[in-house]
């Protein structure tokens, strides 16, 4: 039984969503994604990608599909060369503490509403919805689909994919960026130990893991783009030997380059809907 894995993630799974909000933004114990940690680098990451296909963010229409509540990452693309910028999130509110910081150096792009800060235009909206619940019409399409680090936390990667695929223009592109480590970071693997029951009822945390792995993705993004481009960041393959003999069947291909794998970059396109 391992306790210092066991415990910490019975108390974050009962810790109530506002006090890990409150964590996450000041990075303490719980460690933000890109997106808000470093944004410049976030949307260099997007830019480099495209330019290793001939591409650019010029004139594109980009959706961040769980930006996290602050509105840098919008702001970074614009000032990259996107058209407009859709921020999309479900869960995180604006942090306007935080937001109220980028002004006045982006007033450009930003105003200050009362005590809130929010996009000055159209260039920049704000998207507080479940993606399935919006259709093709309700918003125009859009040229990128870019996440980092949300995709893991997803309690139905089919159906989102399928949603976000219809929102996406034909010659549309997407790039996500996956963590399939237990964001316990110490013990990469150590939620594939446990049977559905004891991982939903006491260990996943609030924040939701869905513990897919890389065919899982795979699978799931083939459903609803014809292409389907998958790059491995990283595996860990001595720590995937270190836990095996206890990781459930599920989570095993028996392939170790696959069950090894813990970081992906999905590069997408070819929309089917």
């Amino acid at each position: 039984m391992n306790l210092p894995y066991l415990l910490p993630r019975v108390v974050r799974h009962f810790l109530p969503e506002k006090i890990v909000r409150f964590l996450l933004l000041r990075s303490l114990v719980i460690e933000p994604g890109l997106e808000t940690r470093d944004p410049q680098a976030a949307v260099q990451r997007y830019v480099d990608v495209l330019a290793e296909r001939g591409d650019s963010l010029k004139g594109k229409r980009v959706m961040v599909f769980g930006y996290g509540g602050r509105f840098d990452i919008g702001v970074g693309l614009l000032e990259a060369g996107a058209d407009a910028v859709v921020l999309c999130e479900k869960y995180a509110p604006p942090d306007d503490a935080h937001n109220r910081s980028l002004l006045p150096r982006y007033e450009a792009h930003l105003r200050l509403d009362g005590e809130r800060v929010r996009p000055r235009d159209k260039r920049m909206t704000l998207l507080e919805a479940d993606i399935r619940d919006v259709k093709p019409g309700d918003i125009p399409s859009v040229d990128l689909v870019i996440s980092n680090s949300v995709y893991e936390h997803l309690d139905d990667v089919e159906g989102i994919t399928r949603a976000l695929a219809a929102l996406t223009s034909p010659n549309g592109l997407h790039i996500h960026y996956v963590d399939l480590r237990d964001h316990f970071f110490k013990y990469p693997f150590e939620m594939l130990c446990y049977s559905k029951s004891v991982w939903y009822g006491w260990l996943n945390p609030s924040s939701n893991h869905n513990r897919y792995r890389l065919w899982d993705y795979r699978r799931a993004f083939e459903a609803s783009f014809a292409s389907v481009n998958i790059l491995v960041r990283e595996r860990d393959e001595a720590a995937f030997q270190k836990t095996r003999a206890r990781i459930r069947p599920e989570f095993i291909s028996g392939d170790l380059a696959d069950d090894a794998v813990t970081l992906i970059r999905a590069v997408v396109s070819q929309p089917k809907v």
